[in-house]
């Protein structure tokens, strides 16, 4: 067996958050321009899945599964978010932004069609260069709960579900820097 040291990685990323639609970086060299948002520190890492289900294909002259369809693909980033600001707050609870340190929340529509956001993951690459990876339609889907205790860390918990975009534009890209 051979291993290429090169092509372990271990480290942590950074991620960052946009609205939908938002200009991507040109090349996986340029920073994410002003309407990218650092979301700054994270805690436990940032998880990245990718998982898919499928439907068997069978028939009754074979004991055999004969193959099978992807039926469904699910998206999504995950981690906590250590900086417990309102705007990372409101972020988590798919809510409007704050306005002058006061975090209220959405009502009447807003409430009922919260806006997509992007997701771009600046992360480590075999060879110690960038990996990036972008998920351009996100919602945040999980419970929010942050506690506020004498001896642990305040985190909002935030999982990022990925969504279809269009036949021209694909759900995600992820790239590796090659130097």
């Amino acid at each position: 067996m051979s291993v290429t040291s090169t092509n372990l990685i271990q480290g942590p990323a950074t991620l960052y958050h946009a609205v939908f639609g938002a200009v991507e970086p040109l090349t996986i060299s340029a920073a994410p321009a002003i309407e990218w948002s650092d979301l700054g520190g994270t805690k436990d890492g940032v998880e990245m899945a990718i998982a898919d289900e499928y439907a068997v294909l069978e028939v009754d002259q074979v004991v055999y599964e004969i193959g099978r369809t992807r039926t469904k693909r699910a998206l999504t980033v995950k981690t906590n978010l250590a900086e417990a600001t309102l705007a990372n707050l409101a972020l988590a609870i798919n809510n409007t932004a704050p306005a002058a340190n006061v975090l209220e929340g959405d009502d009447g529509v807003a409430a009922f069609l919260p806006a997509y956001s992007a997701i771009l993951l600046d992360g480590i690459a075999p060879g110690g260069f960038r990996r990036r990876a972008i998920f351009r339609k996100v919602l945040q889907t999980d419970a929010v709960a942050s506690s506020y205790k004498k001896d642990g860390q305040t985190l909002i918990p935030v999982t990022f579900a990925g969504h279809w975009v269009s036949t021209s534009i694909r759900p995600f890209k992820i790239e590796d820097a090659i130097a």
